[in-house]
């Protein structure tokens, strides 16, 4: 960033200053880890702003959500001057290129200054070709065989698969490079592929699929993005790079003209492309391919994706549901379904949580939130008793939650449904007797502890509570939290026969860490033609923005419009959900 110095910074810039901030607070340790956080997530903050121009004329900087005063005078300095006291403080304490090489297992700073000052090393590209050349052994402290480790280590590091971000991390990365890009002239058309375009729970490479008048240029223009940390090429209008974040991100840039195609191939799962394939070389159909000509059949690229798949003489087949789970078949006997449910089919907020127990905003401020974003309904669902350690609802406190919820909702046009979200207890009950469970409008049956329970146990648990006659909506079924906890032990197919059969609806969970239950659950309990609730799990107003994961989620499932409660008129839901009938 030298050559930007005592010039302004655009919000790109600025976010990567802002993170390379963090990170040598990261590397300091201690209380600096706090601050690292708070670094990072002013970097994101500042990258989605729209006229920074006007918010430092204005000094409107600490309006912004997580920017406080300390940050915001860091980020007028960077702005101004292309500069920061803090970052020049930093830079001066620890080598060039130490956030890179701190990644290599085993190099403390102190070696990583000696390699900077003794051999000019700022990143792990110069360490390996030095390492190769011998010359890191000359080093005092290091020798041959450390020099053979490092080498070891980082060839190691190369084979390791990327780490796999959450799919909201993913996105909000992905949308800040397209944001990026776009700043670009000569882009004609973008858009996110792969894995983060089918909304997996995880994303490896965000791969980012371009058309530009001058590829080459486009590539060379994202390279220069602020927040790359290493890059390599794949070919002239290809890259990889690695972001600082640890982030990992894939761009091809095409010609307009190709833009479709390269799409479509970068998309599907191979599983996926492999069978499309398949059926193209039976059917004699020829496919144009990426980075090539159009194949001799073919009078002209696709202008689109739906175009692909007409000229192989299928439906067309939503990103979703790219993963070869029988979509090719129904594509082609015209059996895929048409009514994917979408999030502006969604008519209300499902499982939302309040300062009454683990929330951070009051009843009032969730609910006009809801409204803000054009809901019709909005079910306010704190924990129960058994969840002491959420700050579970007892029944004196739910009294005068009932109240306040009856105050608000004199002042607001969305309705405002008094739910819970029940514990499932250990014997399959649910936590409130039964006449308070009658009382609400909604009940939203969870299971918080003793996830160990052994597959037999835990499956009568749940049946237990499926069973109970007030109609109930299984909540996060299977507890798992993604990367950190695997779903719990059970039958899920004896206990999805049991809800078809019970009052009962299946939650899809859209907080990123849950998305629970997983797609191919989903497909199981739409064959047994069981409904569906698309939650937010929200505990703050911009949890509410959940949504869009729970809906991807569900399409993943196959799920239709026709088979979510939420997606019903407010009178219509509050009956089909309305615990005794």
């Amino acid at each position: 960033m030298a050559n930007k110095e005592k010039q302004k910074l655009d919000k790109f810039a600025i976010a990567a200053a802002l993170q390379e901030i963090a990170a040598m607070m990261e590397l300091k340790g201690g209380q600096n880890r706090f601050k690292a956080k708070a670094y990072n997530a002013g970097a994101r903050s500042i990258q989605s702003v729209g006229d920074l121009d006007k918010l430092i004329e204005q000094d409107g900087l600490i309006e912004i959500p997580r920017i406080g005063n300390a940050l915001a005078s860091q980020i007028k300095q960077l702005y101004l001057t292309g500069e920061s006291s803090v970052l020049n403080s930093l830079r001066q304490e620890f080598p060039s290129g130490v956030v890179e090489l701190s990644g290599v297992p085993g190099l403390s700073i102190s070696k990583i200054k000696q390699l900077h000052e003794e051999l000019g090393i700022t990143s792990i590209d110069q360490l390996k070709a030095a390492a190769q050349a011998g010359r890191v052994r000359n080093l005092k402290g290091f020798g041959v065989k450390t020099e053979q480790r490092l080498l070891e280590l980082i060839q190691s590091e190369e084979k390791k698969p990327s780490k796999r971000l959450h799919l909201h991390h993913a996105l909000s990365t992905g949308k800040q490079i397209l944001a990026y890009l776009k700043t670009n002239n000569d882009l004609v058309d973008v858009s996110f592929a792969g894995s983060l375009r089918r909304s997996e729970e995880t994303v490896g490479t965000i791969e980012i699929v371009a058309s530009a008048k001058k590829p080459a240029t486009l590539v060379k223009h994202f390279l220069r993005f602020p927040l790359v940390l290493s890059s390599q090429f794949n070919g002239a209008n290809n890259c990889m790079a690695q972001l600082i974040d640890g982030a990992v991100v894939a761009l091809t840039a095409v010609a307009p003209e190709e833009f479709a195609v390269t799409l479509f191939a970068k998309t599907g799962s191979p599983a996926h492309l492999d069978k499309v394939k398949q059926y193209a070389a039976k059917e004699g159909v020829s496919l144009p391919l990426p980075n090539g000509k159009p194949a001799k059949l073919q009078k002209r690229w696709p202008r689109s994706e739906e175009e692909i798949y007409h000229r192989l003489r299928m439906a067309y087949v939503p990103p979703e549901l790219r993963e070869d789970q029988g979509e090719i078949e129904a594509a082609v006997a015209g059996k895929l379904p048409e009514d994917l449910i979408t999030v502006v089919d969604i008519k209300g907020m499902v499982h939302c949580h309040t300062t009454y127990s683990d929330g951070k905003h009051s009843i009032e401020e969730m609910v006009r939130a809801a409204q803000a974003m054009g809901m019709k309904y909005i079910t306010i669902t704190d924990h129960s008793p058994a969840a002491f350690y959420a700050g579970g609802v007892t029944p004196d406190r739910l009294a005068r939650q009932w109240d306040e919820i009856d105050e608000v909702q004199e002042k607001v046009k969305i309705k405002i449904l008094r739910g819970t979200e029940s514990d499932i207890i250990a014997n399959g009950n649910l936590d409130y007797p039964d006449r308070i469970l009658e009382k609400f409008d909604i009940i939203v049956a969870s299971i918080h502890s003793r996830y160990k329970m052994d597959s037999a146990k835990m499956t009568e648990r749940i049946i237990t509570a499926m069973r109970q006659p007030v109609f109930k909506i299984w909540g996060h079924a299977l507890g798992r939290l993604i990367q950190r906890r695997p779903p719990f032990e059970c039958d899920v197919e004896r206990i999805l026969d049991v809800i078809a059969e019970s009052k009962a609806a299946i939650e899809i969970n859209g907080d990123p860490y849950r998305l629970d239950m997983e797609p191919h659950w989903v497909r199981e309990a739409r064959k047994r033609r069981i409904r569906f609730v698309i939650s937010v799990d929200a505990h703050s107003t911009g949890a509410l923005n959940n949504l869009q994961f729970g809906v991807a989620t569900a399409r993943r499932g196959w799920v239709r419009r026709g088979e979510v409660l939420n997606a019903l008129s407010t009178s219509a839901f509050a009956r089909t959900v309305k615990p005794v009938s």
